[in-house]
């Protein structure tokens, strides 16, 4: 009997292609390849500058820095691209760019400090421009005689009194911003955004106008303190707002889930939560106020002789004083003015960083005395509990008291 041999139909296995391994491109850092790229670029944009310099009629160090540029950026994307794709060159070339721009914003920055501490250092390492007034310098006087100290004390009123006047009426209509829903609160954020932009001489106007003419006041610490202060109010405001805008909303459901009323989970949740942008705020509003000068000069005037009553008198501010020493034009003049400006500027970078430093913690950061207060908040609730006794039979909860010392708590009904 013959065999017929059919074809097996079967599915033979088939050989199976290995998918190719993906390399993860590193976005991260500086690679020995984007160095060199960046140094060989640099160098062609200067070659190529001084070349065309001395082919072309351009001359001048500032159309050399930008041909010099323009060629780097050009020739560094060529040379990035001879490696990568087109999303990295791109990549590549806007970083190059957005740093170059934060390189020319820092260096003016840079610029600006150095130059004000160089010029006022003349002046800033005598102890008399702290305590003296400029009432006994005359224009030829030595800098070891007279300083700011009317500016001083003038600032120290003005910006106390602002402060004092401010941050409350600023935290209240933050805090009616937050919980108020509705036209009222729209339109007065409005207004608070706006008045933002309101710029220091139209707040010295508005005092000058109502409070020394049409009520009768003089010229005082007290009428620029309230200049000052409609211009510090709305920063006040707007960043308290915006603070307590940013706490989530679970911790306002809790707070309410849990019984609470609303002004006292704002008060004891919404607030403490937010402390650290409140903060802010503020810090940011004293630094917008305390270099203006020209709500001073119309609502406080000006002075050379130490006057501490703000009630009345003229007074003078930092920014003031470095105004008119600079307008004096005399060199010793000139040196106290950018002592003044130094010491101002010094004076708003500490309050600035602080600003930083405040607003970088979270909700709920604790500093190092809070986290101390905390622990030893914690121990004395431990030792409360322990010395309250066992556990009673039933173990739901502390023995009776026998009054032998053996058990305490309270008495549960399961262990009469």
């Amino acid at each position: 009997m013959a065999v017929i041999d059919y074809p097996d139909t079967r599915e033979q296995p088939t050989d199976t292609v290995t998918p190719p391994v993906q390399v993860r491109r590193k976005i991260g850092g500086l690679q020995r390849g984007s160095l060199f790229n960046l140094g060989g670029a640099a160098a062609a944009g200067l070659c190529t500058s001084a070349l065309l310099q001395r082919l072309t009629a351009l001359s001048g160090p500032v159309g050399f820095v930008v041909v010099a540029y323009v060629a780097f950026v050009v020739i560094y994307g060529v040379l990035v691209s001879l490696t990568d794709d087109a999303p990295v060159v791109r990549d590549a070339v806007m970083t190059v760019l957005m740093a170059s721009c934060a390189a020319l914003a820092f260096a003016a920055l840079g610029l600006v400090v150095f130059f004000t501490l160089a010029r006022g250092w003349a002046a800033l390492r005598h102890v008399n421009f702290y305590t003296q007034d400029m009432s006994r310098a005359g224009p030829l006087a030595p800098l070891s005689v007279g300083g700011m100290g009317a500016a001083l004390v003038g600032t120290i009123w003005m910006v106390g009194i602002a402060v004092a006047l401010t941050v409350p009426l600023g935290l209240i209509a933050a805090i009616y911003l937050d919980v108020t829903r509705g036209r009222p609160a729209r339109f007065f954020r409005t207004v608070v955004e706006a008045m933002t932009a309101l710029p220091g001489i139209l707040a010295g106007l508005f005092i000058y106008a109502s409070w020394i003419l049409i009520f009768g006041f003089g010229r005082s610490g007290l009428a620029a303190a309230l200049a000052l202060s409609v211009m510090m109010l709305p920063y006040v405001i707007r960043g308290a707002d915006l603070a307590l805008r940013l706490v989530p909303a679970n911790l306002r459901e809790a707070s309410a889930a849990l019984g609470a009323p609303g002004w006292r989970g704002e008060m004891q949740v919404v607030i403490p939560t937010a402390r650290s942008g409140l903060a802010t705020a503020v810090i940011l509003a004293i630094a917008r106020a305390i270099g203006e000068a020209s709500p001073v000069l119309l609502t406080a005037g000006f002075t050379n002789y130490i006057n501490g009553n703000p009630l009345s008198g003229p007074m003078v501010s930092l920014p003031l004083e470095t105004l008119k020493l600079v307008q004096a034009g005399v060199p010793a003049y000139t040196s106290r003015a950018f002592g003044c400006a130094s010491f101002l500027l010094v004076v708003i970078i500490i309050l600035f960083s602080v600003a930083r430093k405040i607003g970088g913690w979270g909700p709920g950061h604790l500093s190092p005395r809070a986290q101390k207060r905390v622990l030893q908040a914690s121990a004395r609730d431990v030792t409360r509990y322990a010395g309250r006794g066992s556990v009673g039979p039933s173990g739901r909860g502390p023995a009776p008291d026998r009054g032998d010392g053996t058990g305490g708590g309270y008495r549960l009904a399961g262990n009469r």
